[in-house]
């Protein structure tokens, strides 16, 4: 129980100070450009390719088989896309209501990022720290992306980061469910990372990188995005 604790507390806390930095960002700039939300996104996506790749894949390979981790691996990638494709795509530089509803779409992605960092620390405390400092970085855009609009419509600063502070509560859930579930067998622990692997490689893929590039050019997306993959190789060697 204790050790279950630390997971919940450690996961929160690191996860929740990317989102909440990524707000006191908003609300510094106001109005950031699309340049530098390009350059957070290029580099967040180029972070969470590296620690799937490099960690998340290999942890679940330790302890089953490849065709089973391949499988699950896809299933993950299929239920992220039919969340996505119902959930609408919203523009951060709009009114309040856009603010409320990335907020909207936020909480529903973030509980299944509690998840990953539960099953990365139940997997071993040096892959749970890997994920949640990974998914702490990843963050930051996201709590631009809430904080930006907000104050754009003359919403208080404070409330505005109470909101923000709401959009991670989820993550908390998460972090529990994943760690309780993991501790069921070996077999089983590498099917949920297989899975979080699926769901991370659609979100860079599908989302993460298009968007960086849509924000900017090309050649930046591309640059920070390697930037970002050599962080997280760095970080995986490092922990």
């Amino acid at each position: 129980m204790s050790k279950l604790l630390f997971i919940i507390v450690m996961g929160t806390i690191i996860s929740l100070s990317g989102t909440m930095i990524g707000a006191i960002i908003g609300i510094s700039l106001k109005d950031p450009s699309e340049k530098l939300l390009c350059k957070f996104m290029g580099f967040s996506a180029g972070l969470m390719l590296s620690i799937v790749v490099f960690d998340l894949i290999p942890e679940a390979l330790n302890s089953w088989n490849f065709y089973g981790v391949l499988i699950f691996l896809i299933l993950g990638m299929l239920i992220v896309y039919f969340i996505d494709k119902n959930t609408n795509s919203i523009d951060i530089n709009m009114h309040k209501k856009v603010a409320f509803m990335t907020a909207l779409g936020l909480i529903l992605h973030n509980f299944p990022e509690g998840i990953l960092m539960g099953v990365g620390f139940q997997a071993g405390n040096r892959l749970g720290l890997k994920m949640a400092i990974i998914i702490s970085i990843h963050d930051i855009p996201e709590g631009i992306a809430v904080a930006t609009p907000l104050i754009a419509s003359n919403e208080k600063k404070s409330k505005t980061l109470f909101y923000v502070f709401l959009t991670a509560i989820p993550t908390l859930f998460g972090v529990f469910l994943g760690s309780y579930v993991a501790t069921i067998s070996k077999n089983f622990l590498s099917i949920l990372l297989a899975l979080a692997s699926g769901i991370m490689l659609y979100v860079v893929c599908a989302e993460m990188i298009p968007e960086s590039r849509n924000l900017g050019d090309k050649l930046t997306s591309y640059f920070y995005m390697i930037v970002g993959i050599i962080a997280g190789l760095v970080i995986i060697k490092l922990l």
